[in-house]
C-alpha cells in the first residue's frame, strides 16, 4: 500500500479496517493518536495540530526516485524504518518499492544486479535485514589520520569516499535534539549548520532541521532542484508538531493511567531545554544531575487492583517497574569511553544509564555529546561481520585502528572523534528494530546484552528482561 512513498501495514487491531492509501489525490488524514500495532504492543502519534495529514510536502515526491520523507520515515515503526516492515514491503513489490533505489538503499552502488529479483534481494540485503541505508561520505579535507585500507564485503572498497551503513533516525520528537544525525553532520559548523545550544535554541534546531529535508531530497530523493523554503518549512513544522511513544502494551494495558504516566500526550508536554539534567555541569541553571531519569510508572501503577488488574498480567507491570528503576539506579563503571572518560580525565566514571541518557522521561542527551561506547568496533559482541572493515592511520603517529564506521570522524576529521555518534531518543523503541546506528542488535534484549557485556554490568538473566520490558514501553 503506497503514496508518494508512504507504506502502511495491513490489519489494524481493535477492529479497525486496513487502511489504504489510494493512489488517487484524494486526502488522507489519520485522527490523532492512530493507533500502529507491534510485537508487544501499540504506538500512537500526538500531533498538535489535531490530526495526521498526510498530504503535505513530508508525504510527496520531491525528487525524481519515487521517495519521499515518509518512505523511511514511517508512522508505524515510530517515524524510522523497522527492518520487519522493509522485508515486507520488498516481498510486496518484488523489490520496486521507491525504498528500493541503488543511489543509497542497495549494499553498493555499481556491480550490483537490480534486474531480477533474486539480484535485487542480494543487493538490498542490509536494508532488507537491518534497515540499513549506506551513506556515502568523504574523507574530509586535512584530516587528521588517512584510509589504509577497506574490507567492504559488498563492494564500494573506494578510500576516498566511504561507504556507512546507519539506521534512519526517528522524525518525531524533535524537540527534544540537541543534535542532528548520528554524526551530528547537520548541526556542524563543517556543513554550514548550527550546533545546537541553549542561548539559539530552537532557531538553530529548525534551521539544521530545514538544511536536513534539504539534502535528504537531493540525496535521498535525487531531487534536480531543493525543496523550496516554504516546503523545507512545512516539512518541519510537521515534524515538530509529532510526539510518539507506545501507548498500549499487550501484557501492561494502557501505559497512561492508575497513575502511570507513558503514552504520547504526556511526552508532548515534558519540559525539555538544551543541557537539562547534564551530568557534567553544563546545565544553563546549574541544577544538580539526578540519574532518575524516568519517572513513567509508580508503585501505586504496578499494583492496580479490580477489574484492570484481572485484565492484564501483574507480573508484567512489575516488571516494568524493576526495569525503570535498574535504568535509574543500577550502577555502571564507565571506561574506555571515547568523549567521556577522555574529556573528563577520569579513567573510570560511576554512572547509571541516566549518565549518558540523561533527558528526563525521554532518554537521549540533552547536550550534543557524541560518544564512542563500541558500537562500530569490529569486536562488538553482537558481531558486525555484515559490515565493511576500515583501517585508518593516525598522520602525527602513525597508530593504525580497524572499525566498521569512522562515525563523527568524517565530520570533523579529528583522530579522536573515531567511532563517536549521539545517543538517540528511547521513546518508541518497540516499533523501531533493529537497534544502534548499523542495526547490531536485533531486539531490546540483545541492546541490554551489549551493554551487560560492554561494561560488565552483571545483570541477571531477569534484570536484563526487566530492562527490555521498560524501554519496551517508551
Amino acid at each position: 500500500m503506497m503514496k508518494s512513498g508512504l507504506w502502511l501495514s495491513g490489519a489494524f487491531l481493535l477492529g479497525l479496517t486496513s487502511v489504504v492509501a489510494a493512489e488517487s489525490e484524494a486526502p488522507v488524514i489519520f485522527p490523532n493518536l492512530f493507533p500502529f500495532p507491534n510485537a508487544t504492543g501499540i504506538l500512537k502519534t500526538f500531533n498538535s495540530t489535531g490530526k495526521l495529514d498526510l498530504t503535505g510536502p513530508f508525504f510527496q515526491s520531491l525528487g525524481t526516485n519515487g521517495r519521499s520523507c515518509a518512505s523511511c520515515h514511517q508512522p508505524s515503526d515510530a517515524w524510522s524504518v523497522s527492518a520487519a516492515h522493509v522485508e515486507n514491503r520488498f516481498e510486496r513489490s518484488h523489490g520496486l518499492d521507491p525504498i528500493f533505489r541503488t543511489n543509497d538503499g542497495s549494499n553498493c552502488d555499481h556491480s550490483i544486479d537490480t534486474a531480477t529479483m533474486e539480484g535485487r534481494r542480494e543487493a538490498y540485503s542490509l536494508l532488507r535485514t537491518r534497515g540499513l541505508i549506506r551513506i556515502a561520505l568523504t574523507v574530509p579535507a586535512g584530516a587528521e589520520f588517512e584510509v589504509v585500507s577497506v574490507r567492504n564485503p559488498y563492494g564500494c572498497s573506494e578510500t576516498s569516499t566511504l561507504s556507512m551503513y546507519r539506521r534512519p533516525l526517528p522524525s518525531t520528537n524533535l524537540r527534544f535534539l540537541s543534535t542532528v544525525m548520528w554524526d551530528g553532520r547537520e548541526s556542524s559548523p563543517q556543513t554550514a549548520t548550527k550546533p545546537i545550544a541553549f542561548a539559539t535554541n530552537p532557531a538553530d534546531l529548525l534551521s539544521d532541521l530545514a538544511h536536513q529535508a534539504m539534502g535528504a531530497a537531493l540525496g535521498h530523493a535525487q531531487a534536480t532542484t531543493a525543496p523550496t523554503q516554504e516546503q523545507q518549512k512545512k516539512i518541519v513544522d510537521f515534524e515538530m508538531a509529532l510526539s510518539t511513544a507506545q501507548a498500549i502494551d499487550f501484557g501492561a494495558g494502557t501505559l497512561d493511567v492508575h497513575g502511570a504516566n507513558g503514552g504520547p500526550v504526556i511526552l508532548s508536554e515534558q519540559p525539555f531545554f538544551i543541557g537539562i539534567n547534564d551530568p557534567l555541569g553544563l546545565n544553563p541553571f546549574k541544577t544538580p544531575f539526578t540519574p532518575v531519569v524516568f519517572t513513567l510508572f509508580t508503585n501505586h501503577w504496578a499494583h492496580t487492583s479490580g477489574h484492570e488488574q484481572h485484565s492484564h498480567h501483574p507480573d508484567r507491570r512489575a516488571s516494568i517497574l524493576r526495569g525503570q528503576t535498574l535504568f535509574n539506579s543500577h550502577p555502571i563503571n564507565i571506561v574506555g569511553v571515547g568523549g567521556l572518560n577522555d574529556a573528563t580525565g577520569l579513567p573510570v566514571i560511576n554512572g547509571t544509564c541516566g549518565t549518558c541518557h540523561n533527558s528526563f522521561n525521554v532518554g537521549d542527551h540533552s547536550l550534543g555529546a557524541p560518544l564512542n561506547i563500541g558500537i562500530a568496533d569490529v569486536t562488538n559482541p553482537l558481531g558486525v561481520d555484515y559490515l565493511p572493515i576500515i583501517t585508518l592511520r593516525n598522520k602525527a603517529d602513525g597508530t593504525e585502528v580497524s572499525t566498521t564506521d569512522p562515525g563523527r570522524a568524517l565530520i570533523t576529521g579529528k583522530w579522536a572523534d573515531i567511532g563517536k555518534f549521539k545517543g538517540p531518543s528511547l521513546r518508541g523503541l518497540a516499533a523501531r528494530a533493529p537497534y544502534f546506528h548499523n542495526g547490531s542488535a536485533a531486539t531490546l534484549k540483545d541492546a541490554v546484552e551489549f551493554y551487560n557485556i560492554r561494561f560488565g554490568m552483571g545483570l541477571t538473566h531477569q534484570e536484563r528482561a526487566d530492562l527490555a520490558a521498560f524501554l519496551s514501553v517508551l
